[in-house]
């Protein structure tokens, strides 16, 4: 199977932002499982909540992993599998079957912030954010509720790091080295 370098983490530490900069540096697909949902549903996440609720959101995201997982792609030239850099949301390792397909697909790398850093990188986007507008609390404490309602979940990755203080590249340089010390059998990271 061809290997995947899973990034999962709460919103706002970079997942989309460090997959896109890890594909273009290694080279490899990126595939975001957000972007997978929505053209799967037909409509954005919020709406998915509004008109469907989080159970329903979570079906489609346990279905786009398990085939993103599963994919067997393969270089239409050499017939190496074709690797892939791939961007979870929030929530996905919550859903243990999300967790052991994206074992079986390769590295799990999870991205944290402290609660203070993820409201400032947030912004203007709150409103477009389903999980945060829950329980009508301030938007620090629910992001700490959240994490740490998630801190099990999240601590099932292989890799954590903390892109609090951290550019993009940092980050990237970051995975690379920490997957590089690993030593993970069969992966070759090429510039």
């Amino acid at each position: 199977m061809a290997p995947k370098i899973i990034l999962t983490g709460f919103m706002a530490t970079g997942k989309s932002a460090v997959a896109r900069a890890l594909a273009r540096r290694l080279g490899w697909r990126n595939i975001d499982c957000d972007a997978a949902i929505v053209a799967r549903a037909g409509k954005s996440i919020p709406d998915i909540f509004r008109d469907s609720g989080e159970p329903h959101f979570r079906a489609i995201e346990r279905e786009v992993i398990a085939a993103i997982a599963d994919n067997r792609r393969q270089c239409p030239q050499c017939g190496h599998p074709m690797p892939a850099i791939v961007a979870t949301g929030g929530g996905a390792m919550v859903d243990m079957r999300n967790v052991e397909a994206l074992r079986r697909a390769g590295v799990i790398v999870c991205l944290t912030a402290r609660p203070e850093v993820i409201a400032r990188r947030l912004g203007r986007s709150v409103k477009a954010r389903p999980m945060l507008a829950q329980g009508n609390k301030p938007l620090k404490a629910r992001i700490a509720e959240l994490l740490e309602a998630r801190r099990e979940a999240y601590a099932r990755a292989d890799v954590t790091i903390d892109t609090s203080h951290m550019s993009i590249d940092e980050v990237v340089e970051t995975i690379i080295d920490a997957l590089a010390a690993r030593r993970c059998e069969g992966w070759r990271l090429s510039a």
